[in-house]
C-alpha cells in the first residue's frame, strides 16, 4: 500500500474501534478540510453511513460560505447534525486574550453538548503537525469530568494497542487523523474528490489555509485556485498552517491553556 492507503486503513480501524468500545460517540464537524476527510473516512468505515451524530459547535460567526456548505452536505451525506449555539462569551475565562477568549466559546459549547447529549466519546480531526501542543496527543485521549487534559499524564500506545477505558465522569477524545499531515489531507482530498468549502481556493490573491470564524481567521496571499495548485504551493510555503489563526499569535501559553481546559 502507498502512504494514503496506509493512513486510510489506520483511520478506518480507529473509527471502528471507537464505535465498538464507546457507548455513545459523537464526531465534531468543524466544516474544515480535515473534518470533511473524517466524514469521508467514517462513511468508508461504516459502508456509506455515519452511524453517530456529527456536531458543529456554532459560534454564530462562521463565514456565509461555511454555513452554506454545512446545510448542503448535511443533507447530501445524510448526517445526523447537532448544531446548537455556543454559550455567550460572558461565560468564558476573562483572563484569556481576545481571540482566544472568543475561540474558547467552543470549549464551553462542547461541555454543554456532552452534558445535554450524554456522549462518552468525541471523535475529532486534529493532527500532530498542526500545533506543538497537539503533537503530544494520543489517539485515544482521556478527558476529565470538566473536559480538561493533562499532556503529562496520558496512557501509552504501543503497536496500535489503545486504552479505550472512559475515565469516571469524563470522556474520550478519539483522533483518527493524528498521523496525517496537511499535505496528506490535500492529496487524499484530490484522490477521493472530497468537497471542501470554497474559501480554501484563492480569490483576488487570497485564500484561507486554515479555516475558522470571521474576525479571528485571516487569509494568506495565494494564487492557488485548484486542489492541484494548493498541493504544489504547500511545497513552497515556509509559514505554519495556522499562521492565519489570530489566537495563535497572542500570549505564548494561550493555546496551551485552551487545550488544557478542553479546547479541540
Amino acid at each position: 500500500m502507498d502512504r494514503l492507503d496506509q493512513l486510510e486503513s489506520n483511520s478506518i480501524h480507529i473509527f471502528r474501534e471507537a464505535f465498538n468500545q464507546l457507548n455513545k460517540p459523537g464526531m465534531l464537524w468543524s466544516l474544515g478540510k480535515d473534518s470533511n476527510v473524517m466524514i469521508w473516512l467514517a462513511k468508508k468505515a461504516f459502508f456509506g453511513n455515519v452511524p453517530f451524530p456529527v456536531i458543529h459547535l456554532d459560534t454564530g460567526a462562521e463565514f456565509p460560505e461555511t454555513y452554506a456548505f454545512r446545510d448542503r452536505y448535511a443533507k447530501e451525506w445524510s448526517l445526523n447534525l447537532i448544531a446548537d449555539p455556543c454559550p455567550d462569551i460572558s461565560t468564558v475565562d476573562e483572563t484569556l486574550p481576545p481571540a482566544s477568549r472568543f475561540a474558547a466559546r467552543k470549549s464551553e459549547g462542547l461541555k454543554q453538548c456532552i452534558k445535554d447529549y450524554g456522549f462518552d466519546g468525541l471523535i475529532t480531526g486534529i493532527r500532530r503537525d498542526e500545533q506543538s501542543i497537539r503533537a503530544k496527543e494520543r489517539t485515544f485521549s482521556p478527558r476529565n469530568e470538566d473536559g480538561s487534559w493533562d499532556f503529562r499524564d496520558q496512557p501509552p500506545e504501543f503497536w496500535d494497542q489503545f486504552n479505550t477505558m472512559v475515565p469516571p465522569g469524563g470522556h474520550l477524545r478519539v483522533h483518527p487523523l493524528l498521523q496525517w499531515t496537511e499535505l496528506d489531507i490535500w492529496l487524499y482530498i484530490a484522490r477521493e474528490k472530497i468537497p471542501v468549502v470554497s474559501l480554501y481556493f484563492a480569490r483576488d490573491g487570497k485564500r484561507f489555509r486554515s479555516l475558522g470564524e470571521i474576525g479571528i481567521t485571516e487569509p494568506i496571499d495565494s494564487t492557488a485556485s485548484t486542489i492541484e495548485e494548493i498541493i504544489k504551493e504547500l511545497g513552497l510555503l515556509k509559514t505554519e498552517e495556522r499562521a492565519g489563526r489570530t489566537m495563535d499569535h497572542e500570549s505564548e501559553d494561550a493555546f496551551e491553556r485552551l487545550r488544557s481546559s478542553g479546547y479541540l
